[in-house]
C-alpha cells in the first residue's frame, strides 16, 4: 500500500510509520512539527525513521488545504493514516484555538482530500475522552458519547461525525479508534510517564490529582500499533443490517466503524505509580491534591468489537510495559 500517515512526528504516529515501513508498504509522513511540546522529541522520532528506504517526511500542516490538496494530487495514496491532533485535555482549556484548527479544520481539509482523491481506507485517532461524563463500565461504543467534559473530547467526537458524514455521502470507508491511555517509549512529555519519570528520577513529589483515585486503561504503544494496522486491512463495508431504527451508534449504513483499543483492564492510579517506581528502581513523595477540570475518574475499555472484528488481543502487561518504558527513559533523558 502507499500509505499517508499525519502526525508522523507524533508518538503514535511514529510507532506506526516504523511498523508500517518494516512489513513494506510505502510511507509518506506529515506533521507540522509545532511546539506543543520539545520539538527536538518530535525529530529525534523522525531521525528514527530516516534508514527506512520506504519512508518520506514532508513538513506539512492539515490546516494548509492547497498544500495538503497538492500532496494528494502528487502521491495517490491508497490510504490514509490520521494521527495528527492538537493533544491534551488540560491544554483544551487553555488554547481552545489549537484544537478548533487542527482537530476540526484540519480533519475536515482531510476529508476533502479523500473525497476528491478516493482511497480505500481512512483510518483516524479519536479517544477515550469522547465517553466524557458516562458513569457505565466498561465503556462501549454502543454508548451514547453526548456529554463530553472537554473541548479536545468534543473535537473527536467531532471527528467521528464528521467523518460518518462523508462515508454516507461519498462511500469513503472511514474506521475510528477510540484509544485508552497510550504508554510507551517516545511517548509525550506532557503524558504521566514522563512526568512521574521525571519526578521520581530527580527526588521530587509526584503529583497526584484526584486524591489517586483515577482509574485508567493503560495500553502499550504496540498494542496500539498492532490495533491500528489490523483496522487499516479491513476496510469497513455497509452494515446490511443496520437500519435507522438500529440502537447501535458504533455500526452504520455506510462504510463507517467504530471501535476501542484499550488493554480492558482499568488500573489504578497508585498502583500504577508503585510499578512506575518499581521499573526506575526509585521511589519518592506523593502530593495528593483535587481532580483537575476536564479529567474522567476511570477508563476501561470493551474491546470486544474489535477482538471479533479483527482478532485484536493486547499482548504486553503494565508491568512489562513500564519496564521497556523505563529503559527508554533512562537511554533516551539520562537522568543522574
Amino acid at each position: 500500500m502507499k500509505l499517508l500517515v499525519t502526525g508522523a512526528a507524533g508518538f503514535i504516529g511514529h510507532a506506526l510509520c516504523d511498523s508500517l515501513c518494516r512489513r513494506g508498504d510505502e510511507v509518506v509522513g506529515i506533521d507540522n512539527l509545532n511546539s506543543y511540546y520539545d520539538v527536538a522529541l518530535k525529530q529525534a522520532r523522525l531521525a528514527r525513521l530516516a534508514p527506512f528506504a520506504n519512508f518520506r517526511f514532508q513538513h506539512l500542516d492539515l490546516a494548509d488545504a492547497a498544500a495538503l490538496q497538492q500532496l494528494f494530487v502528487e502521491e495517490g495514496f491508497t490510504g490514509v493514516l490520521n494521527m495528527a491532533a492538537q493533544a491534551g485535555v488540560r491544554y483544551s482549556l487553555e488554547n481552545p484555538a489549537a484544537y478548533v484548527s487542527s482537530n476540526l479544520v484540519g480533519f475536515a481539509n482531510l476529508l476533502e482530500c479523500c473525497r476528491h482523491h478516493p482511497l480505500e481506507h481512512l483510518v483516524y485517532a479519536s479517544s477515550s475522552s469522547v465517553y466524557g461524563a458516562n458513569r457505565e463500565m466498561p465503556y462501549s461504543t454502543r454508548h451514547n458519547v453526548d456529554h463530553p467534559l472537554s473541548l479536545y473530547a468534543a473535537t473527536k467526537k467531532s471527528n467521528e461525525l464528521m467523518a460518518h458524514s462523508y462515508s454516507h455521502l461519498y462511500q469513503l470507508p472511514t474506521t475510528g479508534l477510540r484509544f485508552f491511555t497510550v504508554y510507551g517509549p517516545w511517548g509525550r512529555p506532557d503524558m504521566s510517564p514522563i512526568l512521574f519519570a521525571d519526578a521520581i528520577t530527580r527526588g521530587e513529589p509526584i503529583k497526584v490529582f484526584n486524591h489517586g483515585r483515577h482509574r485508567r486503561d493503560f495500553t502499550y504503544i504496540d498494542d496500539i500499533v498492532a490495533g491500528v494496522l489490523a483496522c487499516l486491512d479491513r476496510p469497513p463495508a455497509a452494515d446490511a443490517q443496520w437500519t435507522g431504527f438500529d440502537s447501535d451508534p458504533s455500526r452504520s449504513s455506510a462504510p463507517w466503524r467504530i471501535y476501542n483499543i484499550g488493554r480492558g483492564e482499568p488500573v489504578g492510579l497508585l498502583h500504577y505509580i508503585e510499578l512506575m517506581e518499581q521499573a526506575l528502581g526509585q521511589t519518592t513523595e506523593h502530593q495528593m491534591l483535587p481532580a483537575q477540570p476536564g479529567d474522567v475518574e476511570e477508563t476501561f475499555a470493551d474491546i470486544e468489537p474489535l477482538a471479533l472484528a479483527t482478532g485484536y488481543t493486547p499482548q504486553v502487561s503494565l508491568q512489562q510495559g513500564l519496564g521497556k518504558f523505563a529503559q527508554w527513559y533512562r537511554d533516551y533523558y539520562k537522568p543522574a
